[in-house]
């Protein structure tokens, strides 16, 4: 077992896939190389896709957004690990693994443009919406857990947070329900090591957040976040242990945001420029992109299959935010209509003052 192998409270990370592209391969699991080469066009259209969104907001054509850049693995690689039955109950960080999953990106445009038609997902999918109160997901993300053993449907419910909703009553009261029911789930904590502005040191006084699982009896395992294939692995044995009865893993991915906080922040008042050149060098992509290139999956002589890849998910990205500008705005009513089941009489006013007519 591998939290046996790197246990948090020994300071062990799981570390398969380093800087370099070098692999430790007697820790790698068995991904052939379409799977590679899938996920690396994945992280690829997700990094295009998201510096597309924070160009949009800056032009007024989408809402508030929070960056994904430099945190692709974190969210990819349990997605690897996923089976078609299993809950995906995303933050507001995890696009790349929600292209895995399935999830077509000019819904996923759509929602941060402020359409709630955006976050009706195709329930195959089997993935729940955006949950901007942090940490918040965690508790329906054990609902979706219990239900499905209820239901003996043999899912496992991921769930994802980042470190500062380590900090709120929601993931405490998660983590002490699912270990106490021994509830078939993984959770992943992106740890990005800012909560905003707010350092990972002043965030909690543990050693690491992976530790924390100790106390609810559960089981924890620190990850290198930015190593897809330690992510994966992670996953696989966290997924196949909480399918067999055995209970719930907390992963903590340890990672870094590139970027802004969302583009309502600036990163450049309350962190230095040399943290984040530092892991610069660590981008998940660029050592996915080396591994892929060692096992000749991509050839480091001819860069046209690289710059291919590239150009290829600019243009998915562009047809997609067409289709996400181009659907229908909602009709005036809508925006009222389903807050309740019956409208009341305050909701009712208020459409029918935005309507021009007064009572």
């Amino acid at each position: 077992m591998l939290t046996d192998d790197f246990d948090p409270l020994k300071g062990r990370m799981l570390k398969i896939l380093d800087q370099d592209g070098n692999v430790d391969e007697s820790l790698a699991p068995p991904l052939d190389d379409a799977m590679l080469e899938r996920a690396f066009r994945t992280m690829v259209l997700g990094r295009v896709a998201d510096e597309k969104a924070v160009t949009l907001q800056r032009q007024g054509r989408l809402g508030a957004y929070p960056p994904n850049k430099g945190q692709e693995a974190a969210s990819l690689g349990p997605a690897m690990a996923m089976d078609d039955g299993d809950w995906l109950v995303w933050a507001f960080r995890e696009l790349a693994g929600l292209l895995w999953r399935g999830l077509p990106l000019d819904q996923y445009y759509l929602g941060w443009m402020g359409d709630e038609e955006g976050n009706r997902y195709d329930p195959r999918l089997r993935i729940t919406p955006p949950a901007i109160p942090v940490a918040s997901q965690y508790a329906y993300a054990v609902g979706l857990a219990y239900a499905s053993r209820y239901r003996k449907e043999n899912a496992v419910t991921f769930a994802f947070t980042g470190d500062g909703g380590t900090s709120e009553g929601d993931f405490h009261e998660s983590l002490n329900a699912a270990g106490v029911f021994k509830l078939p789930m993984v959770f992943v904590v992106q740890n990005n090591q800012w909560a905003i502005s707010l350092p990972r040191s002043r965030q909690t006084a543990s050693e690491t957040i992976a530790q924390k699982a100790v106390a609810y009896g559960i089981r924890g395992i620190q990850v290198d976040g930015n190593d897809v294939l330690a992510m994966y692995a992670a996953s696989r044995e966290a997924a196949e242990v909480a399918r067999s009865g055995g209970g719930p893993t907390l992963i903590e991915a340890y990672t870094y945001r590139l970027g802004d906080h969302t583009t309502s922040d600036d990163a450049r008042r309350y962190r230095l420029a040399s943290e984040a050149r530092k892991w610069e060098a660590r981008d998940p992509l660029v050592r996915t992109m080396k591994l892929l290139r060692s096992r000749g999956i991509l050839d480091d002589k001819n860069e046209s299959m690289n710059e291919s890849i590239w150009d290829e998910a600019r243009q998915m990205v562009e047809d997609a935010v067409s289709r996400a500008e181009a659907f229908p705005a909602p009709a005036l009513d809508d925006v009222f209509r389903y807050m309740y089941k019956d409208m009341p009489p305050c909701l009712e006013e208020q459409l029918n003052e935005l309507k021009g007519k007064r009572p």
